[in-house]
């Protein structure tokens, strides 16, 4: 009755608001409305890219061998991490899935395929031969996009069926309406690569490689005077500088690489025609516009941190090692979830004993070789790889905006302490530096921001898949077609982080000929050069490598004034053997007969 009374008492309202339910009709706007309004049109497209599935937090990471999070009890202000703990932990199914793309990459293609249908009879200029130049990239545009969204529902999705099947996700390159029948089948593997490959194939014909203005003098490309065109002011005003952060030629290349390094890789090789030989040559092509090994950015294993190259950053620019990159913002949310307690953080990322010592000495060899290595047990940190340092807040290390030392032990008096009841401490015994300024401080008293931007794709990850895929088919020194090597790949990213300056990376010259102890060294160098940039949980699925390692951590103990470090088992990892394959969501399953789910979900 109070219901029907309240009910009763706003009806008047309603009534006097025709609008909130029937619409004026001036503000009913359908997709036809593209034709005449370029500006709308591009609208449709930018879903697409407002879709985009990069992710500037580390959240995946904490699934893996590299890092678990302190993010334990739930709390929407502790952020996602938690949903991935329990993921490793034994709680992933196909009904809860914080590793799915399904619904966004849907989402996605669904829009570039209208925008695809429609383009054509947009009217994106007055001047015919500008509305030629608009249509030919926005359709380049939008087929590049639809290769990264299908790429990252197979990363996710693809897998072997029940009767042995490798399959993908349905591919729709029509859009669907309210009178569609959505009870699809899945299409394989192999065809759904094949359409990524061949998306990117008609996004490079259409694209330019990159977006800049033409001085007076410069030449136009030959594609362009070939549709007619020889103006510079007419070529600036379509690919020019304004355009920049939209996908170019060049990206889609490297997406090209992606895919074709998932297809060669172990998980899916037999259900694919992709061979290691195809995937070091879609590397190569984006390396050898750099002059390959030689156009390896010498700072590129802290792009995270060269403040004043970020900073610099106008008008979608891109430093040296970036393929591809999100917006530059000015924030402190990494720094505020990851830096210490003493310096007002959370902590929520830490890595792990072992991936500390996946970090080889200076001098290049194995913490294992005991006879080379020159590591000592009791002064772990000391001679290490710098990216340790770089990319990892030990005991003893300095971090904040005012270098204020970290202690980690059990031996220290401070809210830094291993598993200080405050949920914000670590576990593990480190905390995260890779991907923060030091420069920001979250201190409310300040709430010093910095710039920032997402890293979406960098040339060390297409270099470290040419040596990956090179290594496989050419073996270690061999060099195919190319001009270099996977020996000469892993040498040059050793040498850029001052790993074995000093006596030639003799470790690497020992093993330059056994494809084998090549192998692990290069999936070892993608482990620390990609560590926190969530490649390490999809890298060990696709290797097939073990998923269910111990995270392991450190406790350090002064006894008599020497430290004394024990390792400590930190967190059991429960991952079932189909798990190498995603799901297909379970309500999808549910709801269409024709979609079939992956073995083991």
């Amino acid at each position: 009755m109070k219901k029907i009374i309240k009910l009763l008492a706003v009806l008047p309202l309603f009534a006097a608001c025709d609008d909130l339910f029937s619409p004026a009709i001036e503000n009913i706007r359908d997709l036809d409305a593209m034709y005449k309004e370029p500006t709308y049109a591009q609208g449709v497209l930018a879903n697409a890219y407002i879709l985009l599935p990069y992710q500037i937090f580390p959240y995946s990471d904490v699934a893996t061998d590299d890092a678990v999070t302190n993010n334990t009890a739930p709390s929407s202000s502790y952020g996602n991490y938690i949903y991935y703990m329990r993921m490793a932990t034994g709680s992933w199914t196909a009904f809860t899935d914080p590793m799915s793309q399904w619904q966004g990459r849907k989402n996605a293609i669904q829009y570039i395929n209208l925008f695809l249908e429609r383009t054509d009879d947009v009217l994106w200029s007055e001047d015919a031969l500008i509305r030629k130049l608009y249509n030919t990239r926005l359709t380049g545009e939008a087929y590049g996009l639809r290769a990264v969204h299908m790429y990252y529902l197979l990363l996710e999705h693809g897998g072997w069926t029940a009767d042995g099947r490798l399959m993908g996700v349905p591919i729709l390159t029509t859009s669907e309406s309210t009178t569609s029948d959505y009870n699809h089948a899945r299409n394989t593997f192999q065809e759904c690569i094949q359409q990524v490959l061949d998306d990117a194939a008609k996004a490079i014909e259409l694209l330019p490689l990159d977006y800049a203005d033409l001085k007076d003098g410069d030449v136009i490309p030959s594609k362009y005077t070939a549709m007619g065109l020889s103006s510079i002011s007419d070529y600036n005003r379509v690919n020019g500088n304004l355009m920049r952060g939209r996908i170019t030629g060049r990206i889609v290349e490297a997406i090209r690489s992606q895919a074709a390094l998932l297809a060669a890789s172990p998980a899916y090789n037999t259900g694919t025609t992709v061979t290691w030989a195809d995937a070091a040559n879609q590397a190569a092509i984006v390396l050898d516009r750099i002059n390959g090994v030689s156009g390896l950015s010498a700072n590129g294993g802290t792009w995270y941190a060269n403040a004043s190259e970020i900073n610099g950053l106008t008008s979608g620019s891109n430093p040296a090692e970036i393929i591809w990159r999100g917006d530059v913002s000015q924030s402190l949310s990494l720094e505020a979830e990851n830096f210490p307690p003493s310096q007002y953080g959370y902590g929520r990322v830490n890595p792990t004993q072992n991936l500390v010592d996946a970090f080889p000495m200076v001098n290049g060899y194995p913490i294992t070789d005991k006879t080379n290595s020159a590591y000592d047990e009791t002064k772990p940190y000391e001679n290490r790889d710098p990216r340790l340092a770089n990319y990892i807040v030990f005991d003893g290390s300095k971090q904040g905006p005012g270098d204020a030392v970290i202690t980690t032990g059990v031996y220290g008096t401070g809210n830094d302490v291993i598993n200080k009841e405050n949920l914000r401490s670590t576990r593990t015994g480190y905390y995260l530096r890779k991907l923060l300024r030091k420069d920001c401080n979250p201190d409310s008293r300040y709430n010093t921001t910095q710039k920032h931007y997402t890293a979406r794709i960098r040339y060390t990850e297409i270099f470290l898949n040419y040596a990956e895929a090179a290594n496989e088919a050419f073996g270690p020194t061999g060099k195919g077609t190319h001009n270099y090597s996977a020996y000469d790949v892993i040498k040059a990213i050793r040498a850029r982080a001052g790993v074995g300056k000093d006596n030639g990376d003799a470790y690497l010259e020992s093993i330059k000929n056994d494809p084998d102890k090549m192998r692990q060294l290069i999936r070892n160098e993608r482990r620390l050069e990609l560590c926190f940039e969530n490649f390490r949980f999809r890298d060990l699925r696709r290797w097939k490598e073990n998923l269910n390692e111990t995270a392991r951590g450190v406790r350090i103990e002064n006894l008599g004034g020497a430290l004394k470090y024990t390792p400590i088992d930190v967190e059991v990892r429960n991952y079932k053997d189909y798990m190498y394959y995603g799901p297909i969501p379970y309500s999808e399953v549910l709801k269409w007969s024709n979609l079939e789910q992956n073995k083991g979900w």
